[in-house]
């Protein structure tokens, strides 16, 4: 029988040690495929004449405009094609080296077909969209006279081959070039008026002029709102693909186009009868602790009724706020005190039933973030967003918070790749923040010290209407809605093990989803390709639908007793109302979240997020598809669909006798003049001397590092400097027969002398339940060692956390290294082995005192 969880987790104290860091070499990139079938002369030849016939056309064209924009830059762009079945070196497309950024050639937009399959994969085609300012077409012109040298003494003066045997054409672009959002989300009709989403380059930083003067002489309605990245403007218009295309003609400042997102919907559900005696019950038997120090958990939804029996001693009128004063604070819809019941305690059945005294400590936030009647238009939510996240902070600016946010988009098209929205949270995420200014809101100065925040993100909802019995199916096939794919999110998914049918209206009908497997609700990501992070993180009960006795899913199809029960925001009406789907479920991870820093609040939110995941474990239900999956690929993909699985609150918030969790933060220097920097060794504390005694004993090692990115907004494409991630970290465990030096000059070339070979690799990666290739994707890294003895594990007490190459590294003037990279990292030991104590051994080694929480 497993020892009860009533010991604090184990912080691990100090700092680790830092090293100089040089990875070995290996891989490299891939070889180009060789001179075209014509050779090289003949190819140079036929590109240069498609170079000179684009920017011909394209000085033409711009003489015929009637458009002229005042301070416009003269330039083309042009689209770059790959062979059949290779991709383009997309760095070698640019040229950066001028002073004058208004002379810079850029990449703005990267498309590339989405084959069907492995033999499709052979004829795929990559597009790049690339700006060329003025008389620089020249650039590409002299490197194509290098290329084509043949003589054999030439040939040692001959460059660029992996850039233009990759190239099978150039043309000048049209606007398709630059569009990066789904193909079926492109207007069919050039004359359907649209809102876009508009990617401006930043250059001289009057971008944001040119688009005006050139929407008022084409009668272009813009969006208000802005959001600037660090080489990116985000703003919405509204017109056709044909006046839209002029632009290509007369202003050199779009980088690419997408569609706007439409506004979110909600699901909302009447109660069917009063039940004010229970709430009046509850509410007296709530303590509140912490006061004026307790976290919070700020719902950014349609505002939140603080005047509700349940609500009115955690949400203060004063951290009610609304994005558009206008609105009102107020909830107007229901969907926010729904979310605001469950961020606050959960599903309120088994509290309503209970007679015991409900400890709250934790407190709520409101910003409205919906407007009150009807729809709003197609809006750039990543501004939204940021400038709601401030509300709450300015008011209060040093209260621990989750952000709470069940909002997302209708549509799936984005299937992983980022968008303005999911970037902001990401950049949010990170500690940049958003200044407002007469540009729309913009990053803050590098010089600004970073604040990291914790965004609780719901994965979105299957569209009710292609509900189905076959619901793992359909779920398979719908990606998490946008922002859900933001990879600093913890971002939730839904489950279920509501099953049991009580009302007689629904005796007929059964539960679609079986007790433990995923909710009928629920996204995934397993339509995502494998750059792109695993969603959702982590899954909670989000409620079952019922079918009939054909099997049908027809109306009706929700019952209450398969539903969640919370607060509602008429309660001189009705106090109770039910709610699902996977907003309910991510009310009830913030919830966790809070409460992880109500017992840790020194803990960082990198690290929050780390023991949520680090605490989920798979259902039975769901270790069915698991034990069935014949390989670590299939795993893979069963991780796509149910995240790490269901976190527990007990795990995350405690350790026990026989199992153990150590957590560690750091922070890290990536990277240096474009180069590795530091490696980290953690030399943890360890149960060593009771390891080896259980001996063939198993135990399981689990690991999960977690840390925040800094995003590179804009589609084009995420190869070397272009890669979406600022820095990657990685996790490496000990062998088990390998020495500390061993280990260290595995991981670490400046570890070895001069003349040393690489050693073997002293770690077994067949022995992780996921595997390297499985579990780093994302900025999130979970795995479970298992199939290890004690006697082993006793060896394995130390882990190196290391870089990987991003933006930071590759973009020297915007690396922020020197600031460091936080990270969490989160070791548990447990063991099955009777009367074993691996707590304290560790708790002694640290100093910590040895304190056995008791439950009254």
């Amino acid at each position: 029988m497993a020892s009860p969880r009533n010991r604090r987790h184990i912080i691990v104290p100090g700092d680790p040690t830092v090293e100089k860091y040089t990875p070995h070499g290996g891989g490299g990139p891939s070889k180009a495929p060789g001179p075209p079938g014509a050779g090289r002369p003949a190819h140079s030849a036929a590109l240069t004449k498609a170079l000179e016939s684009a920017r011909d056309t394209a000085a033409l064209r711009r003489t015929t405009q009637s458009v002229e924009v005042t301070g416009a830059q003269p330039g083309l762009y042009l689209e770059f094609e790959s062979f059949p079945g290779w991709d383009l070196a997309i760095s070698s497309l640019e040229n950066k080296r001028a002073k004058d950024p208004l002379r810079h050639i850029e990449v703005v937009a990267v498309n590339t077909d989405k084959p069907k399959d492995d033999s499709e994969s052979k004829t795929a085609k990559q597009r790049a969209a690339v700006f060329v300012p003025e008389g620089q077409v020249a650039h590409f012109v002299k490197q194509l006279e290098r290329y084509a040298l043949t003589t054999p003494k030439a040939e040692r003066e001959r460059r660029h081959e992996n850039t233009y045997d990759r190239v099978a054409s150039i043309r000048l672009a049209a606007l398709r070039g630059l569009w990066t959002d789904a193909d079926e989300a492109y207007p069919a009709d050039a004359d359907e008026s649209i809102w876009w989403e508009v990617w401006l380059r930043r250059t001289d930083g009057k971008e944001l002029e040119r688009l005006h003067d050139f929407a008022a002489q084409t009668n272009i309605r813009l969006g208000d709102r802005r959001l600037q990245f660090d080489d990116r403007i985000v703003t919405l218009a509204h017109t056709t693909a044909g006046t839209l295309a002029m632009s290509l003609d007369v202003l050199g400042d779009i980088a690419e186009l997408q569609r706007a997102k439409e506004p979110a919907t909600f699901f909302v559900e009447q109660g069917a009868e009063d039940q004010a005696a229970w709430v009046l019950d509850l509410a007296g038997r709530i303590q509140r602790k912490g006061g004026g120090d307790s976290p919070v958990v700020c719902v950014l939804d349609t505002g939140v009724n603080g005047g509700h029996p349940l609500l009115e001693g955690s949400l203060p009128a004063d951290d009610c706020h609304a994005y558009e004063p206008s609105w009102g604070n107020h909830d107007h819809h229901g969907h926010g005190t729904e979310m605001a019941g469950l961020a606050l305690f959960g599903d309120l059945v088994p509290l309503l039933a209970g007679n015991s005294q409900v400890e709250l400590r934790h407190a709520l936030e409101s910003v409205k973030i919906l407007p009150p009647n009807g729809e709003n238009d197609p809006d750039l939510y990543g501004a939204i967003t940021a400038d709601a996240t401030s509300r709450p902070e300015i008011h209060a600016p040093t209260r621990r918070r989750v952000f709470s946010m069940a909002v997302t988009t209708r549509d799936s098209r984005d299937r992983g790749r980022p968008t303005s929205w999911s970037s902001a949270i990401d950049a949010l995420a990170a500690g940049r923040s958003f200044d407002p200014s007469d540009k729309g809101l913009v990053y803050l100065d590098d010089g600004e010290d970073p604040h990291q925040r914790l965004f609780v993100v719901s994965a979105g909802n299957v569209d009710d209407s292609k509900l189905d019995r076959d619901h793992l199916a359909r779920s398979e096939t719908e990606p998490v809605h946008d922002p859900a794919q933001a990879w600093n999110a913890l971002t939730v998914g839904a489950y279920t093990e509501k099953v049991v049918i009580t009302h007689p209206e629904f005796a007929s009908r059964s539960p679609v989803a079986k007790a433990g497997e995923l909710s009928p609700w629920s996204t995934t990501s397993m339509t995502f390709q494998p750059k792109w992070p695993i969603k959702p993180d982590i899954v909670m009960e989000g409620g079952n639908i019922v079918h009939d006795a054909n099997g049908d899913v027809s109306i009706p199809w929700l019952c209450d007793d398969l539903c969640l029960l919370t607060t509602y925001f008429k309660p001189s009406d009705k106090p109770l109302v039910t709610t699902w789907a996977t907003s309910a479920a991510t009310a009830q991870a913030a919830r966790i979240c809070a409460e992880i820093s109500a017992s840790y609040p020194d803990l960082w939110p990198e690290t929050v997020r780390a023991l949520v995941v680090h605490s989920a474990r798979w259902t039975p239900t769901m270790m069915g598809h698991f034990d069935a999956a014949p390989n670590k690929t299939a795993r893979a993909r069963l991780v796509q669909r149910y995240g790490f699985g269901v976190p527990s609150l007990d795990r995350a918030l405690r350790s026990a006798a026989d199992a153990i969790t150590l957590v560690a933060q750091g922070s890290i220097r990536p990277f240096e003049d474009g180069k590795m920097r530091e490696i980290h060794i953690h030399d943890l504390p360890w149960p060593k001397d009771v390891l080896a005694g259980l001996g063939d004993a198993k135990v399981r090692l689990r690991v999960t590092l977690s840390y925040f990115v800094e995003p590179n907004p804009g589609r084009r494409g995420w190869q070397t400097k272009h890669r979406y991630q600022s820095h990657g970290l990685r996790f490496e465990v000990r062998g088990a027969a390998e020495s500390h030096d061993e280990f260290r000059k595995r991981l670490n070339q400046q570890a070895m002398d001069e003349d040393e070979d690489r050693p073997v690799a002293g770690s077994d990666n067949d022995g992780w339940y996921l595997g390297p290739r499985a579990r780093d994707r994302g900025s999130i890294h979970s795995d479970l060692l298992v199939d290890c003895t004690a006697a082993d594990l006793a060896e394995r007490g130390m882990i190196a956390v290391y870089p990987v190459t991003g933006w930071w590294k590759e973009q020297k003037k915007r690396d922020r290294s020197d600031k460091g990279a936080r990270y969490a990292l989160i070791v548990s030991i447990e063991t099955d082995a009777a009367d074993v104590d691996i707590w304290t051994p560790v708790a002694n080694q640290v100093g910590v005192p040895i304190e056995v929480e008791i439950e009254l």
